[in-house]
């Protein structure tokens, strides 16, 4: 990806010329440039530079009366799903770039470039080379607040170039079978992924973390077996920068140590403070898990450790920003194992999540698991995710689909855990999963009961509902020991009930065999004034989730057979007109 492609070159443009440019900007280059009719390409050492390239010629130089437009090279059997996107402004919410993203197809990752300039730089990957083609068209030059987008492919390294054989001449392995045990068939084993740590230090103290020539932190990363992202040029002027730290658990645990020490000397020697907090930076997502019921998991990590934990309010999360900030306040020591024993807890939640996910990865229908913006690609999975975060956010997911309203039935004493201190928590949910969420009034005075009616598509079902469950499962509502399982109603149109019941019961049957939910259609319900009965699903999370698609898939066959029986009937009406 560090071939470049010059194109809107002036008559008489020579190599000397594109040379002299690239010199005077600053912009390395190898080797000479290849200088076609009114087009050139050159070489760049490596990314970084050609996105420097990139960002600072394309349409802002001018060469012999033409300004010049600089992309990467990608040559047409590269040209497949994934795009970047540059020159987004900064300030623009992950939700806004989402639906413009999510206009031209479904989009299975998006993900942060770090880049040296102010603008945001994206990578996207659609699900087909039409969407990502289209996307191309229409978003490239497109204007979103004063800013000019530019798009490019990302080249596709794995489609490897059509290779021509001669007419009537079959090339070897062509149109082969792949067979029964091959890497075509096999399951991919997971790999393992060790979630990075990421922290946040004050700017005057990253010379002294890097060292004369970079002694400090090549001694650091070489006693703790770590990689260390140091962000220094990202949101320039900014009072504090990132550092990213790659290693095991316990790697990651002393690197932090380290560098807070350096810290600390520094500010002794420099007179600027005695000893400052430590940051992290932890996904939103872990949050609400990492403080538990009434906060008591926190407090626990805050007795245990003797220091004081405080984390960034939900405000403060923007398309840009999807991380919140906890800050440990005490002794070098006792923040180091408090950040041990948070990252131990973020760890061990990961791998849960991705656990039961892979688990219904294959019998969920109608329901796309890459859109959810759970997991990060990098994580082993082929999950989407989040731009700023190294393991997961989202920005790729993809609201397309047909809006279901679900009634979600939930004990009465669970509803202050779900609405949450001044409504936040519910706000949240609404926020992250994309579904719109009301608990409704109580039926009555004694109601054991109370009803939430979610209102989204397929993937924000699933996710508000899974934070519905899990939140019931953390508040104990249920009982240590006991699985929770809610009721929902689905409601449907009258004339699908007998499809969903099927002939002598066995297409409901055969749903509760494979969700394991107890589904039931009540006898004699009289429809309401939409035409619409009621279908009961009961039974644990996925349990429920599967049953809901099914149906799901039920209704939307009835529907097809509706809409071709309507056209076949117009058809032939107009034809007797003739």
């Amino acid at each position: 990806m560090n071939q470049l492609f010059i194109s809107n070159m002036g008559d008489g443009v020579r190599d000397e010329d594109l040379a002299r440019v690239f010199h005077e900007w600053s912009v390395p280059f190898t080797g000479s440039f290849t200088i076609k009719n009114g087009y050139a390409f050159v070489e760049c050492p490596d990314e970084k530079a050609a996105m420097k390239a990139i960002e600072l010629l394309s349409g802002k130089v001018q060469l012999c009366g033409k300004l010049l437009e600089v992309k990467h090279s990608v040559p047409a059997h590269q040209r497949g799903r994934r795009l970047q996107v540059r020159n987004i402004p900064p300030q623009t919410h992950w939700q806004v770039l989402d639906s413009l993203l999510s206009q031209y197809g479904s989009v299975e990752n998006c993900q942060q470039v770090n880049a040296d300039t102010e603008n945001a730089v994206v990578n996207v990957q659609f699900a087909s080379k039409n969407q990502a083609r289209l996307a191309l068209e229409n978003l490239n030059g497109f204007v979103m607040d004063s800013n000019t987008l530019t798009v490019s492919y990302i080249p596709d390294v794995s489609t490897p170039p059509v290779s021509r054989s001669p007419a009537g001449v079959r090339s070897p392995g062509a149109h082969r079978r792949p067979q029964v045990g091959s890497p075509v068939h096999s399951p991919r084993p997971r790999e393992h992924f060790k979630i990075p740590l990421r922290i946040q230090v004050p700017t005057q103290f990253i010379g002294a973390i890097i060292g004369k020539e970079g002694a400090t932190i090549s001694s650091i990363t070489k006693k703790t077996h770590s990689k260390i992202d140091i962000h220094r040029k990202e949101h320039a002027g900014a009072v504090e920068k990132q550092i990213t730290i790659h290693s095991s658990l316990r790697g990651c645990t002393e690197a932090c140590r380290l560098i807070m020490e350096i810290i600390k000397k520094e500010a002794l020697d420099t007179k600027f403070t005695a000893e400052g907090p430590l940051k992290m930076l932890v996904h939103n997502d872990f949050i609400g898990r990492l403080i538990g019921k009434d906060g008591h998991r926190l407090k626990k990590v805050e007795e245990d450790t003797s220091t004081k934990i405080t984390i960034s309010p939900l405000e403060d999360l923007t398309y840009l920003n999807p991380e919140r900030t906890i800050t440990i306040k005490g002794s070098i020591e006792a923040c180091s194992q408090a950040e041990e024993e948070l990252m131990s807890r973020i760890t061990e939640l990961y791998e849960r999540d991705m656990e039961a996910l892979d688990l219904q990865c294959s019998l969920i229908p109608g329901l796309n698991l890459n859109a959810l913006g759970l997991f990060t690609k990098a994580a082993g999975a082929n999950r989407s995710v989040s731009t700023a975060s190294p393991y997961g956010t989202q920005v790729g997911s993809s609201f397309r689909g047909s809006f279901e309203t679900v009634h979600l039935f939930i004990p009465a004493v669970s509803v202050a855990a779900i609405i949450g201190k001044k409504g936040q928590h519910i706000k949240q949910l609404a926020h992250f999963s994309g579904a719109s969420i009301r608990i409704a009034p109580p039926e009555s005075l004694d109601s054991k009961e109370r009803r939430v009616v979610i209102n989204g598509t397929p993937e924000a079902q699933f996710k508000a509902q899974c934070r519905i469950f899990s939140k019931l499962k953390e508040e104990n509502i249920f009982g240590p020991k006991q699985e929770v399982k809610l009721t929902g109603h689905i409601k449907v149109p009258a004339c699908a009930a007998g499809h969903i019941i099927g002939r002598g019961g066995k297409t409901i049957m055969f749903l509760q065999n494979i969700s394991c939910a107890e589904v039931e259609v009540p006898r004699d319900q009289v429809p309401d004034e939409n035409g619409q009965v009621i279908v009961k699903i009961t039974g644990h999370f996925f349990a429920c989730q599967l049953a809901q698609r099914n149906i799901q898939e039920i209704l939307s066959e009835v529907r097809r057979q509706q809409h071709y029986k309507t056209r076949s009937e117009s058809q032939r009406l107009i034809a007797v007109k003739q």
